[in-house]
């Protein structure tokens, strides 16, 4: 289904009115999906809603509104009272990065919430700002660690954002498991198959079965590198005082960490450093004279360009018309 942004916006705030997320709550959240969907990350879109829809319930409404549980000049833990993390990570970001402007540097950890998001979407809130910024999120068992065919890995996201002179910042964005959890959602949704080699079914056998690796395990990134990697952003989302492990899609955590560059170089030149950088490597020879090289973030903001350009994203029907049923709109 085609829909222009503000189609798709207000469908998304229909269909979390509907679930229950107040005025504040629903247009920051669709917010966010939107841009997902605008920059061509289909799973981390529209779908969404679907999956908040039915962890609730399965698990019942326990919202309570987010508190600050300690704070300091230059940090903050935060109860997310079992919001929706959309919602607990941009308080918790936009806390750190006004900390972060008042004071140079600030840690900002949020435990008892679920589905974050695009970690991106965060960064490039702080480098708006000029300024840096790092995340991670820890979760449920759902990976399996390398070389082991049972889950006891989350998801396990992790970014950094950096400011730019050029235009875009330069922001690394990627979950350290073979395909996300929401995109192995998505294929269960629309009834396709898996990619090879990302998932194991309830036996430790490989599966291209969503619903068996919804059972089982996704496989690690990377090998032992993305294995070991993950590992220690679980035990960084830990310092957010939740479990080491989330029982179930709750208690997980996210933790934010934002820098002014100008605590180290008060000239304030540090962006005009990351543009070097990267005109540096978009200029290395490419192995392919028809795709130039990319410094992480491009191709997300060229199709976040071109999607406001055009006016339209797409979303796949099935999606498209659960989401009228759930917020009680008459479909296109």
């Amino acid at each position: 289904m085609r829909l222009t942004l503000d189609q798709a916006r207000a469908l998304a705030i229909e269909a979390l009115t509907a679930l229950g997320l107040d005025e504040g709550g629903a247009e920051i959240t669709a917010d966010h999906l939107v841009d997902a969907a605008s920059r061509g990350v289909t799973f981390g879109g529209l779908p969404r809603i679907l999956a908040i829809a039915e962890r609730m319930a399965q698990s019942g409404d326990h919202r309570r509104p987010v508190t600050t549980v300690r704070e300091t000049p230059t940090s903050a833990l935060l109860d997310g009272g079992d919001n929706v993390g959309y919602i607990v990570a941009f308080q918790a970001t936009r806390m750190a990065i006004d900390k972060a402007r008042r004071h140079g540097l600030a840690i900002v950890g949020a435990n008892n919430t679920y589905y974050t998001g695009l970690f991106a979407y965060y960064m490039e809130m702080a480098t708006r700002h000029g300024l840096v910024a790092f995340a991670v999120g820890n979760g449920p068992a759902m990976v399996a660690p390398e070389g082991a065919t049972e889950a006891r890995l989350g998801t396990n996201p992790i970014a950094f954002g950096f400011p730019s002179q050029d235009g875009d910042p330069v922001i690394w964005d990627i979950g350290t498991c073979a395909i996300m959890q929401g995109e192995l959602m998505l294929h269960k949704r629309v009834g396709e198959p898996l990619p090879e080699g990302v998932a194991l079914d309830p036996q430790g056998l490989p599966t291209r079965d969503p619903a068996e690796a919804l059972s089982g395990a996704i496989k690690a990134w990377g090998g032992h590198r993305g294995s070991g990697l993950s590992v220690v952003v679980q035990m960084l989302g830990a310092l957010c005082d939740g479990p080491v492990i989330s029982p179930g899609i709750r208690d997980m955590a996210y933790l934010v960490v934002v820098i002014d560059p100008k605590l180290l170089m008060p000239r304030g030149d540090y962006p005009a450093r990351v543009a070097e950088l990267a005109r540096e490597i978009r200029g290395a020879r490419p192995e392919s004279p028809d795709r130039p090289v990319r410094m992480p973030f491009d191709r997300s903001a060229d199709a976040r360009r071109r999607s406001r350009q055009q006016d339209a994203i797409e979303i796949p029907d099935v999606v498209y018309q659960s989401l009228c049923r759930l917020g009680q709109v008459r479909p296109a």
